[in-house]
């Protein structure tokens, strides 16, 4: 089963939107846009109508600053509009929180529920994780993930990774390995929506086998697929 992103789209946003750099606010905006799009270099932003940039404050910034110009047809209306890069340079908020990683789509959704699923994990033939316990993650175009108790886990068998990243759905991953490849990440602090999956263990179905409810599922074909 092959997972992929959808399809690219701009619509307002009813969220007050800022951005940050260097002490002072370089857009400030009632009337943002919301640019979803993915690729290389492309994750969800928000657009700013240049009424609402400090655009005498952005040379120092430079390529933070990108004014957005020649857009397909179906995202045309963020033309003439201006976005920052995500890396840092600026600081993005949303109402009065910080956003980190990419703006938040509202249709992307991440439900965390309790099951009581048979969930066996296994790399190679040898059982990693095994749980009647879990609880199920449904995100938005992605595989469903199975998030663990530890208790429930061969830590044995596994290896702290020095792999971070950051979901702004979810909040700060920390991995673990098997052999050269990270298989599982467990988010330790969750951000406030999504307090469930604390603590819990999760692998990636796309480098281990999964085996739920006793049926060997087929590994999916995502952008982890790739070691």
């Amino acid at each position: 089963m092959a997972f992929g992103p959808p399809p690219p789209r701009v619509e307002p946003t009813p969220r007050w939107v800022r951005a940050r750099a260097d002490g002072e606010w370089v857009a400030d905006s009632h009337r943002a846009l919301l640019l979803s799009w993915y690729g290389p270099d492309r994750l969800p932003t928000y657009c700013f109508p240049a009424e609402d940039v400090r655009t005498d404050r952005l040379e120092p910034l430079g390529d933070a600053a990108i004014e957005l110009r020649d857009l397909p047809e179906e995202l045309s209306a963020a033309n003439g509009h201006w976005t920052f890069s995500w890396d840092g340079r600026v600081t993005w908020f949303e109402e009065a929180s910080e956003v980190h990683v990419h703006a938040r789509d509202p249709r992307h959704r991440v439900d965390a529920v309790p099951s009581e699923r048979h969930v066996r994990v296994e790399l190679d033939g040898e059982v990693l994780a095994e749980s009647r316990r879990p609880h199920a993650l449904f995100e938005t175009s992605l595989p469903t993930r199975w998030y663990l108790p530890p208790e429930d886990v061969r830590a044995d068998l596994l290896e702290p990774s020095p792999t971070v990243t950051r979901c702004p759905y979810k909040g700060t991953a920390r991995y673990w390995s098997a052999g050269s490849d990270d298989v599982a990440w467990s988010y330790s602090n969750p951000i406030p929506e999504c307090p469930r999956i604390a603590g819990l263990v999760a692998f990636f179905n796309e480098r281990t086998d999964l085996i739920l409810d006793g049926e060997r599922q087929e590994r999916p074909q995502t952008p982890w697929s790739r070691r």
